[in-house]
């Protein structure tokens, strides 16, 4: 069903698809442990039974209509401290190759979520492997809403109801893997400050006053930052707080289920 991207120095070079599987960031590690793969082995399914995302969460996808695959990467050259910029690299290169693809305003939602229009379409999770001081396996698993027409959640979307009609998912995987590679590449480079500053400019409510939640505790609050370590800097009565995943989130009205 999915082809080797044509476009890609290493990334897809070797896809493995299975039809179904309970998550591809725990399978593709389990075979990694059975044999060795080259870097930017992808491996893809048409539906995860167990699928995973941030804070504990679950990834609910329809079967056949989305995208759910895991790339493995070999980031030694990153020190363990700077993690998050491998995710800064990632969520910009699929932002990226979104707005190439759709044409619409693409942002990402710390620390990790791909919105159009305020919609959650996608998210990625990264679970990392160290060495020493420096990373050593990152397996990045990523699922994106493609041609499923009936969301489950009211703040999530699809791209087709933006593009009107059916999309070709290995297209759009070319080029998904293409914008990620390409930042990967730049972030072996050295070009930290460049993806940061990318990041920022893509982040959703960056700069625009929001209502926050951390704990039980409603605030007006102004996203200002995000730090060397990847937590939120929001700036409330001219003061810098900063926050971990899962210790603050944003507060939307809300909206009507549309199913």
């Amino acid at each position: 069903m999915y082809k080797i991207p044509a476009n890609t120095l290493f990334t897809g070079r070797k896809l493995i698809y299975v039809p179904e599987c309970h998550s591809t960031n725990s399978s593709l590690a389990e075979l990694h442990e059975q044999v060795e793969l080259p870097e930017g082995t992808v491996f893809i399914t048409d539906y995860q039974t167990r699928g995973r995302g941030q804070r504990g969460n679950s990834w609910e996808s329809g079967q056949g209509e989305n995208l759910t695959f895991s790339i493995l990467f070999q980031p030694s050259f990153l020190a363990a401290m700077d993690q998050f910029q491998l995710n800064m690299a990632v969520t910009v290169g699929i932002a990226r190759g979104l707005q190439n693809l759709i044409s619409r305003g693409v942002s990402v939602k710390w620390p990790n979520d791909i919105l159009v229009d305020d919609l959650k379409v996608g998210g990625v999770l990264i679970e990392n492997q160290t060495m020493g001081a420096n990373l050593s396996t990152s397996i990045v698993g990523i699922g994106l809403n493609v041609n499923q027409t009936r969301v489950p959640h009211a703040q999530a979307g699809s791209l087709i109801q933006w593009v009107g009609q059916p999309l070709g998912l290995n297209e759009v995987l070319e080029v998904l893997l293409v914008g990620i590679e390409s930042n990967y590449l730049r972030l072996r480079s050295g070009a930290h400050e460049q993806i940061r500053a990318e990041y920022l400019e893509l982040l959703y409510k960056y700069r625009v006053p929001q209502l926050f939640e951390a704990g039980a505790n409603p605030f007006m609050g102004l996203i200002t930052n995000v730090d060397e370590s990847g937590r939120l800097c929001v700036e409330c009565s001219g003061e810098i707080l900063k926050f971990s995943l899962k210790e603050i989130r944003m507060v939307f009205p809300m909206r009507p289920d549309r199913n």
